[in-house]
């Protein structure tokens, strides 16, 4: 790779960093900018490396500028501090590129931005690292304080509130190998739609055309990709609407509700439709499926992932699911895949990490509450209410179910059978827990619960209004 083209990709990377630092969310700041962008598809892999992992690492290098220099990472020029973090990565997670490589094409980076005059302090922070990586023999010039919590937020890069959390409640140990484990790559799992294919055909399709999948147990319907980097669409099968993708912890919500054949199932926030769909599929496209969803162009994305799967029980139905009000009691069925933090898939969403905070946990916690209380009165009498999220936040799960139980007794957890494929992430408490490190899938909560009798009170619980 010519110094050149290496400097233009990380240009693309660097711009791409800015954008995000003036609010962008990653995946479409790095979307413009590689669309602007003339690189080659080695050097596109390598961009969006740099800008996820600058992302989702930049805590400990910050850690590490503020270590090697002699001014902290928060007092160091912006635009410089963002150069910096794109050799520091490279130096230390990337060992594909050559140490020199990574510091030649940094110190390039920053005379090209503005900063000629800092080329040797940028030089020789880096030559610091790797030197001092040199001499210790662990290899890791990183100095972490004994505290652990500050110890696992910078060594994996979370903030404090998230491992204080997760040590608060898994311990420890559990709570730094879940940090870790949202800091690896995130796999690509695909549905096979029953519909148009099966497992075996997609297998052989994708084997045929040299792309490694395997199976995964006790998902009948997934396969998951194995160290794929091409465009999925160019997948075979795509275009047929032979399957798509979704992790295999979604797929258990839709295992879960087990919509029947000529029923009439209401999925409340479905947008993009990857749920909604997989109901669809499972009811064999009888029946209805009404899919929810404030963001009317949100729900466009439902219609396209309907028509390419050629599915036509789905319904659009727009608008807040907090008040609507033509489903009294007219679903066999309803899911609510409730707006949530995403803590559960932190590791597929870079900068979630730093965008969420307490209080827009509670603030979603209160929005869940809302939903709930709302979409249980569309329910029939014994029929079936699913509330699901992927995140791993109790006030978000556990205490969001059980306060809605505590108000409306006629409510009730419905325990799986012993024969479910996911039985064996059900808690003594009858919800589900999907936890990432231990079971190498997104992290979810999922609660089935029935009714004896759906006459609920009309309205929300008491508290104030919230944006979705």
């Amino acid at each position: 790779m010519s110094q050149t083209v290496g400097q233009n990709l990380r240009q693309v990377a660097l711009d791409a960093l800015r954008d995000v630092e003036r609010g962008a969310f990653a995946d479409a700041a790095l979307d413009k900018r590689l669309h602007r962008g003339d690189l080659s598809e080695r050097d596109r892999r390598l961009a969006t490396e740099l800008v996820y992992g600058c992302v989702r690492r930049q805590r400990t290098l910050d850690a590490l500028i503020s270590q090697l220099a002699t001014k902290p990472a928060d007092q160091q020029p912006p635009n410089l501090r963002l150069i910096l973090h794109l050799g520091l990565y490279q130096l230390r997670y990337l060992s594909h590129i050559p140490p020199s490589a990574a510091v030649d094409t940094t110190v390039d980076l920053a005379k090209g931005n503005g900063f000629a005059g800092l080329a040797g302090f940028v030089n020789g922070l880096l030559r610091g690292y790797i030197r001092q990586a040199a001499e210790r023999e662990a290899g890791d010039p990183l100095n972490l304080p004994a505290d652990p919590v500050s110890r696992i937020g910078i060594a994996h890069s979370m903030p404090d509130w998230i491992v204080q959390q997760w040590i608060a409640q898994f311990g420890e140990t559990d709570a730094e190998q879940l940090c870790n484990w949202f800091n690896q790559p995130p796999s690509i799992d695909l549905r096979v739609n029953p519909l148009r294919a099966s497992v075996e055909q997609v297998e052989a399709a994708m084997q045929a055309a040299d792309v490694a999948v395997e199976r995964l147990t006790g998902f009948p319907q997934a396969l998951r990709l194995r160290n794929h980097r091409g465009a999925i669409p160019a997948l075979p099968g795509y275009a047929e609407g032979w399957w798509s993708v979704q992790d295999a912890s979604a797929q258990l919500v839709g295992m879960l509700l087990d919509p029947q054949p000529g029923e009439t199932v209401i999925d409340a926030c479905a947008a993009p439709g990857g749920k909604t769909t997989h109901l669809a599929e499972l009811m064999g496209d009888r029946g209805v499926v009404w899919a929810g969803d404030r963001s009317a162009n949100r729900l466009k994305k439902v219609l396209q992932n309907a028509e390419r799967l050629q599915l036509t029980s789905i319904q659009l139905c727009p608008g807040d699911s907090r008040t609507l009000t033509q489903f009294p009691k007219q679903a066999d069925r309803v899911l609510l895949d409730a707006p949530c933090s995403g803590l559960g898939t932190l590791h597929r969403h870079a900068d979630a990490r730093w965008r969420q905070t307490p209080d827009s946990v509670q603030e979603l916690a209160q929005l869940q509450a809302e939903l709930l209380h709302h979409v249980a009165t569309w329910v029939k009498p014994g029929g079936t209410l699913v509330y699901a999220t992927c995140t791993l936040h109790p006030d978000e799960n556990e205490r969001v179910v059980q306060d809605f139980l505590a108000a409306q007794p006629q409510w009730k957890i419905d325990l799986l059978p012993t024969d479910h494929p996911a039985i064996q992430f059900q808690q003594p408490q009858g919800w589900l827990r999907i936890l990432p490190h231990r079971h190498d899938l997104d992290g979810f909560f999922m609660a089935r619960l029935i009714s004896s009798d759906c006459t609920l009170p009309a309205g929300n619980p008491d508290q104030g209004d919230i944006a979705k």
